[in-house]
């Protein structure tokens, strides 16, 4: 693939949009992902006919991660307050589902990731401070960076979805070295605290021939179960990798040594 199709096919560029809710259906394990972006009025999470569903969440669940000011999520007429780094887990059966934000002036951003279910686990919250922030990496490797696990085994209970998000540290660029594959699970990587000018180069593709992205704030990238995942900003910042598939292990991962990368 040359430059134009390995960005049509693997980088989503165009899904925020101040005012209005985007959503894409992918192949990779039946995933959707998007940005609901409210201003003054509420926006309401449609259904679409690729889902051939009577609601969103008739067969499939939801994450929701806020990225921007205070918001709301109301689910079944229950009003959810999320801030800055919040996530609400949404399962299925439950068909009404509205994104607002507290100030129109300082909006929320809902970045959303969906897989489907076959059971149901109930609307949780889950802070940011109550994602188990694991400190990884060092200066010295230029990778020293902040994971926080949202939805897991071993916190927000899930039917298939797993999400969190990591922060890059000031002075450090490389995310998730050595980088990994697993089969067993599709990955998307959306990244974001960005400037304008800024850019992350995201590597891809079989160990032994590895493919780039260049994605700028709010885009996300696509990693089928046979690519790694892996990047580095001109400066830091951070991003939110969701899972779906086989399992839920989040240390289910089969390692590529950086000696390894062709």
């Amino acid at each position: 693939m040359n430059t134009r199709e390995l960005r049509e096919t693997f980088l989503l560029d165009q899904l925020y949009a101040p005012g209005e809710i985007r959503l894409n259906y992918l192949d990779l394990d039946r995933a959707v992902v998007g940005f609901a972006a409210p201003l003054g009025a509420p926006i309401a999470l449609p259904t679409y006919p690729e889902l051939r569903a009577a609601f969103f969440t008739e067969r499939r669940a939801l994450g929701a991660l806020n990225i921007g000011g205070g918001g709301t999520v109301t689910v079944e007429g229950k009003a959810w307050d999320l801030a800055n780094l919040d996530v609400l887990y949404i399962g299925l059966g439950n068909p009404e589902i509205l994104f607002a934000s507290s100030d129109a002036a300082k909006p929320a951003i809902f970045y959303l990731l969906s897989y489907p279910a076959h059971a149901a686990h109930p609307v949780t919250l889950v802070r940011r401070a109550e994602a188990s922030p694991t400190e990884l990496g060092s200066f010295e490797t230029c990778n020293k960076r902040t994971v926080c696990k949202y939805i897991h085994l071993a916190g927000a209970r899930s039917c298939q979805l797993v999400m969190g998000v990591t922060h890059l540290a000031q002075g450090s660029n490389w995310n998730t070295i050595p980088p990994h594959t697993h089969m067993r699970r599709s990955e998307v990587y959306m990244y974001f605290n960005l400037a304008p000018a800024a850019r992350v180069v995201h590597l891809m593709g079989p160990p032994d021939e590895t493919r780039h992205l260049v994605a700028a704030d709010k885009q996300v990238a696509l990693s089928p179960g046979w690519s790694i995942h892996a990047g580095v900003g001109t400066e830091a910042y951070s991003f939110c990798w969701g899972m779906g598939g086989e399992n839920q292990d989040y240390a289910d991962m089969d390692p590529a040594p950086v000696e390894s990368l062709r």
